[in-house]
């Protein structure tokens, strides 16, 4: 296995990480709180620190791990982070998984 695929798979191997990339999966039904387009923007990491209850330093590790692993991205608008799922990167994992087992 690839060190990108060993990475993801380290990346999952928390269930809050996992919960957290399951919501970002349908970020309007998951985060209907956010006003701006969660689909497109992406999620804020308060209203993801919200909804799973845990520290937001814990939450952001926990996001800057999935980024690592090239699962989610980021993009900051002034004092806000916004993440989503890296759909592209995702099917690439599901792909090497397949071929792997």
């Amino acid at each position: 296995m690839s060190i990108e695929v060993i990475e993801a798979l380290k990346a999952l191997d928390n269930p809050t990480r996992l919960a957290i990339l399951t919501l970002l999966k349908n970020p309007r039904e998951s985060f209907p709180e956010q006003e701006a387009d969660p689909e497109e923007l992406g999620v804020c990491v308060s209203i993801i620190q919200e909804r799973v209850g845990l520290s937001q330093s814990t939450v952001s590790n926990y996001l800057a791990a999935l980024q690592r692993a090239r699962l989610v991205s980021s993009q900051r608008i002034g004092p806000w982070t916004y993440y989503k799922r890296d759909e592209k990167n995702i099917a690439q994992l599901l792909e090497a998984l397949g071929k792997a087992i």
